[in-house]
């Protein structure tokens, strides 16, 4: 790619960064490779703004590489529950563990080592190379990608390989020696701030004068959107299990959606509940009752969700076994669970404090 007659933009961006980016994040301010690689990983299709909270609590739960490779994987799920993309969670404990085992749990400077730590694309490391170590590495996030899309007219969508070698290119290309964090950041807040998918603020932009995009009167055609596909949609029944204040949920399997959540049982819709409860874990049901129903979009599919309560009569051993567990609804609530599952458990808490207060008020009347 012919990249002869574009100017140099490295030190308009950091010009710009130093008096219009942002600079009281949480985790700016800081050279410690940590604090940058869990703020990178939390930032990985996520906004900003969700970001924050999140990123505090981790951080105070897991201040180090040592003590987050020391927590159980249940407590690291716990304190990313919400925040989607739960491989990224199992990704981050799995590369502490490394860290302690293989590196004196130390970060690795040498950019392979990083980029061979689980959960580290080349973006990702190129980013705690620069932010922590002042290492010259090009970046290319979602954020950038726009940006060099917009100002170099790059057709096609970034996700296409044959396009995303083309802005791998430019940024190796356009990549200063020098004051490599503050390029960094300066890409990142232009696009996440300026150079923003819908509306952009190009009168804002240090780059305009010789936008290509923006000369030929096509920002909101780049970068192209992803090729549509039709998105499945599929149907289930959750079943929420009770035996007091005690509610049944089950652990599910490291990989795929919501991998290592606790989750509720989950059945075909129309699916006779007290049967499957019988064969299945020997208990003896009520007649199911309609707690809530409620749609989860994830990125490649929707999810409906019908919502029914059953209460049992007794706790069978069966309810024992590794994988499911008997949980007071308090501290299932505040568990390591889906978005979804959580809203359920909220409706069942709030349904059953509305029957107490309700007995309450009968029985002051008698």
């Amino acid at each position: 790619m012919d990249l002869s007659h574009f100017p140099p933009i490295a030190e308009r961006l950091i010009a710009w960064q130093k008096q219009h980016g942002r600079h009281d994040l949480p985790w700016q301010n800081t050279t410690d490779p940590y604090a940058i690689w869990v703020s990178e990983i939390m930032l990985q299709q996520t906004q900003v703004a969700a970001v924050i909270g999140y990123y505090q609590k981790f951080m105070q739960r897991f201040p180090t590489i040592a003590s987050l490779a020391a927590a159980s994987q249940e407590d690291v799920m716990q304190h990313w529950s919400g925040l989607g993309y739960y491989s990224r969670a199992r990704n981050l404990h799995k590369a502490a563990q490394i860290m302690m085992a293989e590196h004196q749990g130390v970060f690795p400077r040498d950019f392979e080592a990083i980029q061979a730590l689980p959960g580290i694309g080349r973006s990702t490391a190129a980013a705690i190379s620069s932010f922590a170590f002042g290492l010259p590495q090009p970046i290319l996030d979602g954020n950038v990608k726009r940006v060099f899309a917009r100002y170099f007219l790059v057709d096609g969508w970034p996700g296409q390989p044959s396009v995303e070698k083309k802005l791998w290119q430019i940024a190796e290309r356009m990549q200063p020696q020098t004051a490599m964090g503050t390029y960094a950041q300066a890409l990142m807040d232009l696009g996440a701030t300026v150079c923003v998918r819908s509306r952009p603020r190009c009168a804002n932009c240090p780059l305009q004068e010789d936008c290509g995009a923006l000369s030929m009167d096509r920002v909101s055609e780049l970068p192209a959107s992803k090729p549509r596909k039709t998105i499945p949609e599929k149907t289930v029944q959750m079943l929420v299990m009770t035996h007091g204040n005690r509610v049944l949920l089950q652990k599910r399997p490291d990989s795929g959606i919501w991998g290592g959540l606790w989750s509720l049982p989950e059945l075909e819709l129309g699916q006779d509940s007290q049967a499957w409860g019988k064969q299945t874990m020997g208990l003896d049901g009520h007649a199911p009752a309609s707690l809530m129903r409620l749609t989860h979009v994830f990125t490649h599919f929707k999810l409906h969700i019908t919502a029914n309560h059953m209460p049992v009569a007794a706790l069978p051993l069966q309810a024992q076994e590794p994988g499911w567990h008997w949980m007071p609804l308090d501290v299932a609530i505040d568990a390591a669970l889906p978005v979804p599952v959580r809203k359920i458990l909220q409706a069942l808490a709030a349904q059953q404090h509305g029957a107490a207060s309700a007995k309450q008020r009968q029985l002051a009347l008698v």
